[in-house]
């Protein structure tokens, strides 16, 4: 899904030229959280960060298609945006991304640039609208939504119900 689309982004807005305002003690509170998280999973972290938000459409476009190499390419888009602090909307930084878990680039880049996977990911992103679903990462267990990397095991316990 696009989660861009899931804020009130204004129409036509260009993400990738949108500069950081002055830190608001909210997002120093998630930077800090964001640093423990990535302590705790040993994933490293460069603060502050180059560009945010990032621009992940074309990233999303690439991920609908790659089926069990989904994981692999999050990691690698996780590791150029936040530890090296590359502009993950560039098509070279796609490219060797996808190269990195042993994807085909590119026949990913083709196919994640075309018509049919742009519907669905609209598609998809409409229906995670439609479930109200606000931020990644989100899990839903009927209709009920878990927000967040934390709520993982409460939406596993949920669905044991």
């Amino acid at each position: 899904m696009r989660c861009g689309a899931l804020a009130a982004v204004p129409a036509g807005a260009d993400l990738r030229r949108r500069r950081q305002p002055v830190q608001h003690p909210s997002r120093v509170g998630r930077w800090r959280d964001l640093a423990r998280i990535c302590e705790n999973e040993s994933l490293p972290l460069k603060l502050p960060p180059a560009r945010f938000p990032q621009n992940g459409l074309k990233a999303a476009r690439v991920a609908l298609g790659l089926g069990e190499k989904t994981g692999a390419l999050s990691r690698a888009v996780y590791m150029a945006s936040f530890a090296e602090q590359k502009d993950i909307a560039e098509d070279a930084v796609l490219r060797d991304i996808l190269v990195r878990p042993g994807v085909n680039a590119a026949a990913s880049m083709a196919a994640a640039n075309s018509a049919e996977n742009k519907a669905a990911l609209k598609a998809q992103t409409d229906e995670a609208i439609a479930r109200g679903i606000f931020g990644a990462p989100s899990f839903t267990v009927g209709d009920e939504l878990f927000w967040g990397n934390d709520r993982l095991e409460d939406a596993i316990a949920w669905a044991k119900r």
